[in-house]
């Protein structure tokens, strides 16, 4: 009797054990998505640094500047690019360039005309976020019973 009393109770202790093994079954996924999301943070910090890192680098010794540029269609552009001494005409398009002038750089340089246009632009919007924000401050604000004590 002892031994059936025995292999009644391991029964029972395997029915319990059973749970426990769900549980660490999902503690041990719990850890492999811990880990693989540690794996993709750590490719994307060693993207960005990357990406950082080249920019940096590219701009240090840059004798290559864009003087000027068009849009001639919806993926197409004319791009004047001056590259130390000599001006090259670009035409660019969706995943081909192509060289179509080169001429020797002027002496008297234009002034860059997209810095300009950024100014102007820049001004234009100071001007009309400060107009907006004269005009939210001179009207009255609407009474709430917040503010009243």
């Amino acid at each position: 009797m002892s031994v059936a009393t025995s292999t009644t109770q391991n029964t029972s202790i395997d029915a319990l054990s059973g749970s426990g093994d769900a549980l660490i079954g999902m503690a041990m996924l719990g850890k492999t998505a811990a880990a693989l999301a540690l794996v993709i943070a750590i490719i994307l910090l060693c993207t960005a640094l990357l990406k950082r890192w080249q920019t940096i680098s590219h701009h240090q010794g840059a004798r290559l500047r864009i003087v000027d540029s068009t849009a001639v269609g919806n993926r197409e552009r004319v791009v004047v690019v001056e590259i130390e001494e000599t001006w090259l005409v670009l035409g660019v398009s969706g995943g081909r360039i192509t060289k179509l002038h080169e001429r020797d750089a002027p002496t008297d340089r234009p002034t860059a005309t997209p810095q300009a246009h950024q100014s102007r632009f820049s001004n234009r919007l100071a001007q009309a976020l400060a107009g907006h924000r004269g005009k939210r401050s001179s009207e009255t604000p609407p009474s709430s019973d917040l503010n009243r004590k």
